[in-house]
């Protein structure tokens, strides 16, 4: 074929040689008018739906672009969080990018499960890669509920013993599932139970089931204690006693041995959070950083052994930007109306992005334990502006969930050493003294309005 071809482009050219005229040809008249510029695409809107594909074409397709764009999201490269990522992530002949894509055949857990092995097993994904906006956001609901984080002993052992699942807020929802909690088979074809995202990120709200709000009532530390009590398995002391402060609604989940545990947040306006943790680490540049966040996320709670496909962090990615909810707020009253013009003069110049959150911000300024913005796990220093959307349901207060009450948030009484009301131990919540000033009436219009958001 490729000789045969050659022939007929030379007989072709010899062909024009030959029946060229022998009078040069007559030059054209020019235009009258300028030609038309080529037509040109204009480029998609960000954040329309044409420009969430692109993003995720890229991000899917192009090694160098994820790199580049974990290396631009990253606020500081020397503590553990980046440095792990850093060493491992988008180096293409060697690291994570050599680890196993795995999707695994996976069921919801009911109050009807008997025993992992006897789950009824399904694919996850199809391996079909969705091209519209509306199916990356119905697969990236099923990554969130469904795709294992890891395999967890103390929740197998929970579902034989139910009073203590539902005693530390593992409840099922009205049909009978537990969300965040999965069946499934491990690499070496085992049966086992695991936790999805679903597990912190969802709880019970007004007679239904809200995905992504925190599940404030899940106390994670003292489940697992039980589970050790029970079993008799070893925990190492420190590790116990610092889980038995956790207390609902917070975990330390960092990759150090320091105490800093943080407050479960809700998923909600994440388009609108500048920052992806309360620390700072990530900057949220748009969503090819959220998908690296799903992603190096997953892979990592499950022990560096497998990563999952990127098709399905990406679609996790689109599900949680998809994610809603208007919580119950109070009418607005004069009081209300009072505080909001208290907010505008008091708090607003942090509080300023649509969900009412805003910068990273020096843990000098704000005051709060530093231990989280200061450690080798995650630290920068800094701590992101909390969002105040649904303020009033979003206890435990702070970064690290140390305040039991919003009020206590303006009450000098917080700063006392015998303090009770500080959520895990007795003492101070020191730090935020932004607002302690105002009057008592402006405090009080001040806690109105914040019912209202």
């Amino acid at each position: 074929m490729r000789v045969g071809a050659a022939a007929l482009a030379l007989w072709a050219l010899v062909g024009c040689q030959r029946a060229a005229p022998s009078q040069p040809r007559r030059a054209p008249a020019p235009p009258t008018t300028a030609p038309a510029p080529p037509a040109t695409t204009p480029a998609p809107a960000p954040w329309s739906e044409a420009w969430l594909l692109a993003e995720g074409a890229r991000y899917l397709d192009d090694p160098g672009y994820r790199r580049s764009a974990l290396e631009a999201s990253l606020t500081e490269h020397r503590n553990n969080y980046a440095q792990l990522r850093l060493s491992h992530y988008g180096l293409g002949a060697s690291g994570w990018d050599n680890l196993p894509a795995w999707s695994p055949r996976v069921a919801p857990v009911t109050v009807a499960f008997s025993a992992p092995d006897a789950a009824p097993l399904a694919p996850l994904w199809d391996r079909r890669r969705p091209s519209t906006l509306a199916e990356w956001i119905a697969l990236g609901h099923k990554v969130f509920t469904l795709y294992p984080m890891r395999a967890e002993r103390f929740i197998e052992w929970g579902l034989g013993r139910r009073d203590a699942l539902s005693a530390h807020g593992v409840v099922p929802d009205a049909q009978g599932a537990y969300p965040g909690l999965v069946a499934f088979r491990d690499l070496e074809d085992r049966p086992r139970v695991g936790i999805t995202c679903a597990l912190c990120h969802s709880a019970p709200h007004a007679g239904g089931w809200v995905m992504g709000r925190a599940r404030r009532r899940f106390d994670y530390g003292a489940l697992r204690l039980a589970y050790h009590r029970d079993t008799g398995t070893p925990v190492e002391p420190s590790l116990a006693a610092r889980m038995a402060t956790w207390g609902p609604g917070r975990a330390d989940v960092t990759e150090d041995e320091a105490e800093d545990p943080v407050a479960i947040p809700d998923l909600f306006g994440l388009r609108h959070q500048r920052y992806l943790n309360q620390a700072g680490t990530l900057r949220h540049l748009g969503p090819v950083t959220l998908a690296l966040r799903q992603e190096t996320q997953l892979l990592d709670s499950n022990h560096q052994a497998v990563r999952p496909p990127r098709e399905l962090a990406w679609a996790l990615a689109m599900y949680l930007y998809s994610l809603t909810f208007s919580p119950v707020s109070a009418p607005a009253t004069p009081a209300s109306q009072r505080g909001e013009a208290v907010f505008s003069a008091a708090c607003r110049s942090c509080h300023e992005s649509p969900i009412l959150g805003g910068d990273a911000i020096a843990v000098a300024r704000v005051g709060t334990d530093p231990a989280l913005a200061m450690g080798s796990a995650r630290g920068t220093g800094r701590y992101r502006v909390a969002a105040l959307r649904g303020v009033r349901e979003a206890g435990p207060w702070l970064h690290d969930g140390s305040l039991a009450r919003l009020e206590d948030l303006f009450s000098e009484a917080r700063f006392a050493p015998d303090f009770a009301r500080r959520v895990g131990r007795p003492g101070p919540v020191v730090g935020h003294r932004f607002g302690l000033d105002l009057s008592a009436r402006d405090k009080a219009d001040l806690l109105a309005y914040l019912a209202t958001r």
